[in-house]
């Protein structure tokens, strides 16, 4: 398969552009946190790699595949991980290993779940049908399950007293895993893996980095570097599952009407960002992140304003493209889909300046960043494409990969905890007691 409309290129450029994307979407949903958040940033992070990637029939279902792809991001939104990061920065190499290996498999479910519904929606044709009602169905289950036996019959606890739905998104995952294996879509599994992966590192190097840079003392926001290494890495491994797997060549019918998209759309402009909106936009922060940065009078009366703005402005972005898709005949076009990336990206970065207060105090520094990687993305992303190599699974290599990412959790752990003494919102998982004493477990 030939990308097309692009020249043949090396792969390097093609997979930091979308792991810029991803990394700076991933960042600013920092801000929002949750399914919703991490739903909109993954959206970012699909359809940039479906632009990259070029290809005429996956871009006329853009709607459709950046829907699959950003709610399966979504669904990692549910877990805890705020104790991880802590245990990730303990003093002692036990916990601090245990911290990175549990944040590897946090990012790896966001990107499995992620890459993998993204694969679904690429492999749906109309010579091969997905039957999504079935997938919805065995992720439901797997994920009730593996709750149910791991979490409640065998104790198996991350972060206690917090959520532990990680239980749940891992049996979603394997439930996915299976049907793509069990229905031959290795191409979709390929890519799931490859997000997985690079999800997976991100997070656990993230918090590495975290932790280098309070010892910096640089004045930074490095929770933020954290969320951005999550993401780009999660966009690097899944840009490389869908440009060098071996999918289905194009069909003569790519997809129906482009009415068949209108749910799709509906869900990525309406949808998810009233519910992040709603969800995030309350009277209580505003006023308090706003009183911080202005005075209290003054934030008092900046609420309505902070508010309902951002609302007004997603629905009238909203009723634009819900307009605009459905007065065009035919599909999306690559320019159409490519105008849609940036035009929702730019404003889930409006938000963010929005609830941050960056509108009105340059505080925040990282969030004028990701106005560079924008701009830098938006430069770059026509440049950037290859031939693909339709490379088949590849589990040798998935061990390989598993293993030496194990050895650099370790690695991290060894230096986080030699470069600074008790950082202070370290947590203990597992107490370290003395030798001949008792160990327990802080609860």
């Amino acid at each position: 398969m030939t990308i097309s409309g692009k020249k043949k290129g090396s792969l390097l450029p093609a997979l930091i552009v979308a792991g810029m994307s991803l990394g700076t979407a991933w960042a600013i949903r920092g801000q929002f946190g949750h399914e919703h958040g991490a739903a909109w940033a993954g959206a970012i992070g699909t359809l940039a790699t479906l632009v990259i990637a070029g290809r005429r029939d996956w871009l006329a279902k853009g709607f459709y595949a950046t829907m699959a792809g950003g709610l399966g991001w979504g669904i990692g939104g549910m877990m805890s991980y705020g104790l991880l990061v802590g245990y990730g920065q303990a003093n002692d190499i036990g916990n601090a290993s245990y911290g990175l290996a549990m944040l590897f498999i946090v990012g790896g479910l966001y990107g499995f779940i992620g890459g993998g519904l993204l694969g679904l929606a690429l492999s749906d044709s109309p010579r091969k049908k997905v039957s999504w009602h079935l997938v919805l169905l065995e992720m439901i289950g797997g994920g009730i399950l593996f709750y149910f036996f791991l979490t409640e019959q065998f104790g198996w606890l991350a972060n206690p007293p917090r959520s532990e739905l990680w239980t749940a998104c891992l049996g979603m995952a394997c439930a996915l895993a299976w049907h793509l294996h069990r229905y031959g879509m290795t191409a979709a599994l390929r890519t799931a893996v490859y997000a997985g992966l690079g999800g997976g590192f991100g997070f656990a190097s993230g918090n590495f980095l975290q932790v280098l840079g309070q010892v910096s003392g640089i004045a930074f926001n490095f929770w933020n570097v954290m969320e951005y290494s999550l993401g780009f890495w999660g966009g690097v491994g899944l840009a490389y599952g869908v440009l060098t797997s071996a999918w289905e060549q194009p069909s003569e019918d790519p997809f129906d009407k482009r009415h068949a998209q209108s749910f799709h759309l509906v869900m990525l402009v309406f949808i998810v960002p009233f519910v992040m909106w709603q969800q995030n936009f309350e009277r209580d922060r505003i006023v308090e992140t706003y009183g911080r940065l202005l005075s209290a009078a003054q934030a008092i009366e900046f609420y309505p304003l902070v508010c309902w703005l951002p609302i007004a402005c997603t629905f009238a972005a909203g009723l634009y493209w819900w307009r605009r898709q459905r007065a065009a005949p035919g599909n999306p076009d690559p320019a159409e889909m490519r105008s849609f990336l940036f035009a929702h990206w730019g404003l889930y970065m409006l938000l963010s300046w929005v609830i941050t207060g960056a509108i009105v105090s340059p505080y925040r520094i990282e969030q004028y960043l990701y106005l560079a990687n924008f701009i830098a993305v938006w430069w770059w992303i026509g440049k950037v494409g290859m031939e693909n190599p339709k490379l088949g699974l590849e589990p040798r290599r998935y061990l390989v990969l598993t293993g030496s990412i194990a050895i650099a959790i370790v690695l991290m752990a060894a230096i986080a905890i030699s470069t600074r003494g008790t950082y202070e919102n370290s947590r203990v998982r597992f107490e370290v007691a003395p030798a001949g004493a008792d160990t327990t477990t802080r609860q």
